[in-house]
């Protein structure tokens, strides 16, 4: 990390990084480990989950446009995370939480069922080499784990500039008992509260097409 990513790391944790008990890797998450979100954010409020928050520009425009709303990013790399730390303390933001984990298992056991408004996944790793697309995180066992974290009518929110996992991605959904498609054709329009980030402009400059994707979570029976 930079000296100012370190420096945020050690002054910010404190306060916007959730300390989870682990399993048996770093990252990990103890299966008898339990989020309260109304009880870390201090109040009741629609939650809206990121996972692979990256360096967290998404999640940190949104939480400062929606003071109203809590929000949650989920991402394994700490630089990204202090990076996010010092972009949300600049900014002011005080309705942001970071947990360092993998997201499966913040999503099948650490959050309460239900617990999310809002999923996002936004440009995770397409692993586009074909003997590591096994890699990547969206495959059908996936989709049930992020179905039992979303609320009734509950809203996931997608988006790759990588055509071939988009297509993949659209498959596990599509085949989801608990998912309902939330677009017309064969790509949502483009999700307006997602900020426009450096990365996302440098795809559109080489060319490639931004896929969105949004599915409504079914009602329980």
């Amino acid at each position: 990390m930079s000296e100012a990513q370190d420096r945020a790391w050690r002054e910010l944790s404190p306060r916007y990084l959730l300390d989870i008990p682990r399993d048996e890797g770093a990252t990990s998450v103890h299966p008898d480990a339990r989020l309260e979100p109304e009880r870390e954010f201090g109040r009741r409020a629609r939650l809206i989950v990121e996972i692979g928050s990256g360096q967290g520009h998404a999640i940190v425009h949104a939480a400062a446009q929606h003071p109203h709303d809590d929000f949650l990013a989920i991402e394994v790399f700490q630089a990204g995370l202090a990076r996010t730390m010092l972009d949300a303390d600049r900014a002011g933001v005080t309705n942001l939480r970071l947990i360092e984990a993998n997201a499966p298992e913040v999503l099948a056991s650490l959050l309460p069922e239900g617990a999310a408004d809002e999923v996002w996944v936004f440009f995770p790793d397409p692993w586009h080499k074909q003997r590591h697309t096994k890699r990547r995180l969206v495959q059908p066992d996936f989709a049930p784990v992020l179905a039992r974290a979303l609320a009734d009518g509950g809203m996931l929110r997608v988006a790759t500039d990588w055509q071939a996992y988009a297509v993949q991605m659209r498959d596990v959904w599509d085949a989801s008992p608990e998912l309902d498609r939330a677009f017309e054709g064969d790509w949502a329009p483009r999700f307006e509260g997602r900020t426009m980030t450096a990365f996302e402009r440098k795809g559109l400059r080489v060319g490639r097409h931004i896929r969105d994707l949004r599915y409504r979570r079914r009602d329980r029976p």
